[in-house]
């Protein structure tokens, strides 16, 4: 379309120059034409524009006829082989079905002649076969515009060989390089593109990502995963990590209550694991108690109010009574209760308890431990036994 109306308007301007020269000196001249009843008085001017819309318009209901036309006649077609498709339905197919890879000598050849995209599009192949050294050597070639394509490129090239250094250098930089104007309609695509591999990055590196003073954004999910990371590679954490760690609980911890349920569970996990921020641990084991009773939680916040250096049973007591209001006929709460009322030498309403539940597993292992006076190792023993089932809770207490 638009090169026809580029073709008119040349067209136009050259009869315009030819015609205003050869009438200079002798006017627009006169043309009357008369055709039965209908008769038209005018200059050759006029005559000219009209002919020359006319031409455009008849061009353009040919144009638009032709098209649609055709475009019937190949819902009827049989395809028979896909080299017959157009070339645009051909890149349409592959990628409907990710199949650039079983067509790469098609690709390379469509974008053979875009200045733009040929190297990308090439590097981009080459990653598809793992062959990664090539694929970088290939951006290498990529114009200065296609800087941010070429630069995505290379952050998945850089992730896919674990080079996490490199991909932290690049995100960071992407992510606070101005964006092209030409890629500026595709803004929030780009956007959602990076923090895709931002995601991939918090996953792969989650104490790196955690560290970074570029961080992008993470989704629920890729939020869920890597926390998950950080608490299956918690043992490889340093002291920067752990200082971290804590910095950014103190930066989310007016936004955390916000996060849904398993996310808070796992940030309870984490900083159960750092001593310095018991009292973060308290107040968020509390307030997911308070949503919603969960007893892994409710042991996480029981056991840690024990191993205090100097237990404040009372508060603890009080804790539980408000719990056992609040949710009715739950043996854990029961369980949490005999430690207590054993601590504060208050035997015989812990005994009393031990008749409640007798097929729970914590309060048989309760009954099983009030027979054994005290014997450590023997203790210790049934501690083996009943950690391979209570739901995977270690009796520490």
């Amino acid at each position: 379309m638009k090169q026809i109306i580029f073709a008119y308007l040349l067209v136009s301007l050259i009869i315009i120059a030819f015609f205003s020269v050869f009438s200079y000196g002798y006017g627009s001249g006169y043309i009357y034409l008369y055709w039965r009843n209908w008769q038209v008085q005018t200059n050759v001017w006029v005559l000219l524009i009209f002919t020359l819309f006319a031409s455009f318009v008849f061009q353009i209901i040919w144009l638009l006829l032709k098209r649609y036309i055709s475009k019937e006649q190949r819902k009827k077609e049989d395809v028979l082989d896909f080299s017959n498709l157009h070339p645009y339905e051909q890149l349409g197919v592959l990628w409907l079905v990710e199949a650039a890879q079983d067509q790469p000598d098609f690709i390379l050849q469509i974008f053979e002649k875009s200045g733009l995209l040929n190297h990308v599009i090439a590097a981009e192949l080459l990653y598809g076969q793992t062959k990664y050294s090539e694929a970088l050597e290939r951006l290498e070639q990529s114009p200065a515009s296609a800087f941010e394509l070429a630069e995505l490129l290379r952050i998945k090239i850089f992730l896919a060989q674990e080079d996490s250094e490199q991909v932290l250098t690049h995100l960071e930089f992407l992510s606070q390089h101005e964006l092209s104007p030409w890629l500026h309609n595709i803004e929030n695509a780009y956007k959602s593109y990076l923090s895709k591999l931002w995601g991939q990055y918090a996953v792969q590196n989650p104490w790196g990502y955690l560290r970074s003073t570029k961080a992008g954004y993470l989704d629920e999910n890729t939020n869920t995963l890597w926390l998950q990371q950080l608490l299956v590679q918690f043992d490889k954490a340093n002291l920067e990590d752990i200082q971290a760690l804590q910095q950014r609980y103190q930066l989310l911890q007016t936004s955390i209550p916000d996060y849904n349920h398993s996310d808070k569970i796992l940030w309870l996990k984490l900083i159960a694991r750092i001593p310095d921020m018991g009292l973060q641990h308290e107040e968020l084991s509390l307030a997911l108690l308070n949503e919603q009773f969960d007893q892994e939680v409710f042991y996480l916040w029981f056991q840690q109010q024990l191993l205090k250096q100097n237990p404040d049973y009372d508060a603890v007591e009080n804790e539980i009574k408000l719990l056992e209001d609040k949710y009715q006929g739950l043996p854990v709460l029961s369980y949490a209760k005999w430690h207590v009322l054993m601590a504060t030498q208050r035997e015989s309403e812990a005994n009393q308890l031990l008749t409640l539940y007798p097929e729970n597993n914590f309060m048989n292992y309760l009954r099983i431990r009030s027979t054994l006076n005290g014997d450590r190792d023997l203790i210790q023993q049934l501690n083996m036994i009943f950690e391979n089932d209570a739901n995977f809770l270690k009796f520490k207490i």
